[in-house]
């Protein structure tokens, strides 16, 4: 082969690499879907608006939300799960659905396999809150009463396997108490029976429970996280009264489809990070009563790992099931 011709031969390879090269440098070079597998005008569709609203701006490219709500979050997983593996489509989770769900329902997917974790985001820290007819003003002389009247003391929550519910069980089973699970059709409907007095306590998110809090209509105990609220730094974590191990929260994650090209998997975890330590967004996030937190993927998938596990021994120690 004559030097003219191997030269040619070099630059049709390189014309032909081209145009594969400048797609992968351009990602993305249209509109993105971010799903939320909630229905609209709840904490996890607001925040997830949110971030779009910011990370588009990042990436260049509009992010649409989309909302695939039902089968506590299971529709909008499946949906993600058999998308295509090009970086479009991501989803904004809850360990309700990632961590719990699988141990309480039959899923339609695998819930490692046919996901990429790409980031932890957010927490909402709860509160343990009782109503003020319940004769005790600390968390030491709330769990003084439940032993004393074991299976009297009554509990609500958003349903079977809500985080409110399992935050309870998770309180049972490390101080070895026993209450009266009164399960409700949702958040709202559990908070407005414990202010009713129809139950004794429940686990509240605390940006829901600080206003009923202040005009003395609940009281607050105790967090559910390691470290104290943000929103409440005078109240105790359950781990500083004295529950060791307990920590319980909403926590928000990014997922995308199995096989996405770690390249653009990294363009989204990217985009997503400058969001959460954006000044103006952050602020925006921890008014709704949200904690940002973002992650690695390695640190991620450690987290999903001790989540799922936590709550599956719970979900079985506690003989917990639906229906």
């Amino acid at each position: 082969m004559t030097k003219l011709a191997r030269r040619s031969l070099l630059a049709g390879a390189s014309l032909a690499a081209l145009p594969f090269a400048a797609r992968a440098q351009a990602f993305p070079a249209r509109p993105m879907t971010l799903i939320v597998p909630w229905a609209a005008g709840g904490s996890t569709d607001t925040l997830g608006r949110v971030l779009a609203q910011t990370m588009a701006a990042d990436l260049g490219q509009p992010i649409v939300v989309e909302n695939r709500g039902g089968a506590s979050g299971t529709i909008g997983h499946n949906h993600v799960a058999r998308a295509a593996p090009d970086g479009y489509t991501f989803l904004l989770a809850t360990n309700s659905t990632y961590a719990i769900a699988p141990h309480l329902i039959p899923l339609p997917y695998d819930n490692r396999a046919d996901f990429t974790g790409v980031s932890l985001v957010a927490r909402v820290p709860q509160s343990l809150c009782i109503h003020p007819s319940v004769p005790a003003e600390t968390f030491e002389e709330f769990i003084a009463l439940v032993r004393n009247r074991p299976g009297e003391m009554t509990f609500s929550s958003a349903g079977i396997g809500a985080s409110s519910h399992l935050a309870t069980e998770l309180l049972m089973a490390l101080t070895n108490t026993q209450m009266l699970h009164v399960p409700y059709r949702g958040g709202g409907p559990s908070v407005q029976g414990l202010l009713g007095g129809e139950v004794n306590c429940s686990f509240v998110d605390v940006v829901t429970a600080l206003p009923f809090v202040r005009n003395n209509q609940l009281r607050m105990l105790a967090v559910s996280t390691a470290q104290r609220a943000q929103l409440a730094p005078d109240v105790r974590t359950l781990q500083e009264a004295g529950v060791q191990g307990f920590e319980s929260s909403t926590d928000f994650a990014f997922l995308m489809p199995p096989n996405v090209p770690s390249e653009r998997v990294d363009r989204i975890a990217g985009a997503l990070s400058r969001a959460l330590t954006d000044p103006a967004t952050r602020e925006r996030i921890l008014a709704l009563g949200i904690e940002p937190i973002g992650s690695n993927a390695a640190e991620f998938q450690e987290y999903w790992t001790r989540e799922t596990e936590k709550w599956g021994d719970l979900i079985r120690r506690q003989n917990i099931t639906v229906g």
